[in-house]
């Protein structure tokens, strides 16, 4: 073998190490894999007992107590397995991932409010809804949402509500 053919494979074997030694350090640099969900977007609740931290860790400090299951909350940030979440009030604060149900429910805001058989301002009234209620999210159409709601006695109601009465639903949302 000439001296450029041995020069020439020296070479070639540098730029395969170099090209394995940079992919290598890109792929250890590169930002950590998030859940493809967008932000912000809603959640509530998966527990009676929810400890909201003043930063993404339990090392952080206790900042708020939720002691409602199936409160809706708005997820603003994410950090590793902790999410940066919103209350109805604007209340803000981090709790564990693990704590958290994709399942939809909103918050009746201000008023009472008619709970409707339809979608519509004419409908019968099924139910009237008080403000701090929590309805689990069904669908949304338009300006209305259907909700389901319990009552103190434990019947459960469904029926269409104005999303306008509602935390917990964006006003571009369709899908839920």
């Amino acid at each position: 073998m000439d001296l450029v053919q041995q020069v020439f494979k020296k070479l070639l074997k540098f730029l395969v190490a170099f090209s394995y030694l940079i992919t290598c350090t890109a792929i250890a640099h590169a930002p950590p894999v998030t859940n493809a969900l967008p932000l912000p977007r809603f959640a509530s609740l998966r527990s009676k007992s929810v400890h909201m931290h003043v930063g993404p860790g339990n090392n952080y400090p206790i900042d708020w107590k939720f002691i409602r299951q199936g409160l809706p909350v708005e997820i603003i940030a994410e950090f590793d397995t902790w999410r940066q979440i919103r209350d109805w009030q604007g209340t803000q604060g981090w709790i564990h991932k693990s704590l958290l149900s994709g399942r939809r429910t909103a918050w009746v805001m201000n008023e009472i409010c008619s709970l409707r058989k339809e979608p519509d301002e004419k409908s019968k009234v099924i139910a009237r809804l008080e403000p701090g209620v929590v309805a689990r999210l069904l669908e949304c159409r338009n300006k209305w949402c259907r909700v389901e709601a319990q009552s103190p006695d434990g019947s459960s109601y469904r029926g269409w509500i104005n999303r306008g009465n509602l935390w917990g639903v964006y006003a571009h949302e369709a899908k839920i």
